[in-house]
């Protein structure tokens, strides 16, 4: 049994135990280009899930892991086939009675471990500010590393590229499809342009349909992918994630927390 970890725990140990802070690891279930499984926003969210909370409890955190939410909102892949799709108000939802959950367990502290990018989950911190006596706390995991991305890969990662590509094979590379000579089964992951230059840019935003965006859902080339690139992020989100839980386990909460 790895304490930290609610799916494995018992209620024997809970009784005599008080967590300080729950860990919330947050998916999707659909296509990732030809060669990653439907499930790899999940594996991705339960594997970091266990080894920052793992590592956090070594270093004397209250942290508890809990399952991980499979479904993520799909809204732009309807087009392709068992995209499962939760619309934003319904994962809303799903988080809110999660969270009373864990007030009435007297859990005050909270970490959404977010590893899908249609999951835009910042205006339900907004709308949920105040609301609960639980502090909520956000982590899109794929964009805490944006200064040093650079430095561990060689290509931009959408969906399904080079980053993910490298989780993969360092976490979970029997699911990773390959061609008989060993090659990645993978397009490049071109993306199509709009007929708007603002759009194009970033300077105007869309939901994007990945139908017309891609050719099959990847977006980014993962052909440079590693497992040693793989294992080179793990070690720096664990490094920053495991950290900021011993520090927030430790803090009390007074009448200006999370400020100083």
């Amino acid at each position: 049994m790895r304490p930290w970890c609610l799916a494995e725990t018992n209620y024997g140990y809970t009784q005599e135990n008080r967590y300080e802070v729950a860990v919330l690891p947050l998916g999707a279930t659909e296509p990732h280009n030809l060669h990653l499984p439907y499930g790899t926003d999940c594996f991705e969210a339960t594997i970091l899930g266990e080894h920052i909370c793992g590592a956090a409890h070594d270093r004397g955190a209250k942290v508890v892991l809990l399952p991980t939410i499979p479904y993520g909102t799909d809204t732009n892949l309807q087009a392709f086939p068992l995209a499962m799709n939760l619309d934003p108000t319904t994962l809303f939802l799903v988080i809110k009675d999660l969270t009373a959950t864990l007030e009435k367990s007297g859990v005050r502290k909270l970490l959404l471990l977010n590893s899908h990018g249609g999951n835009d989950l910042k205006p339900l911190l907004r709308e949920m500010y105040g609301k609960f006596n639980v502090h909520l706390f956000l982590c899109n995991w794929y964009q805490m590393v944006a200064d040093q991305y650079a430095t561990l890969f060689e290509n931009r990662d959408d969906h399904a590229g080079e980053m993910e590509t490298s989780f993969a094979l360092a976490y979970f590379p029997d699911l990773v499809a390959r061609n008989e000579d060993g090659t990645l089964r993978a397009d490049a992951g071109a993306v199509g342009k709009t007929q708007f230059e603002a759009v194009d840019n970033g300077w105007v935003s869309i939901t994007r349909p990945w139908h017309l965006l891609t050719t099959n859902t990847g977006a980014g080339n993962p052909h440079q992918a590693s497992a040693q690139k793989g294992e080179q992020l793990m070690k720096l989100l664990v490094e920053r994630l495991a950290t900021f839980l011993v520090e927030l386990s430790a803090r009390e909460i007074d009448e200006r927390f999370p400020f100083a």
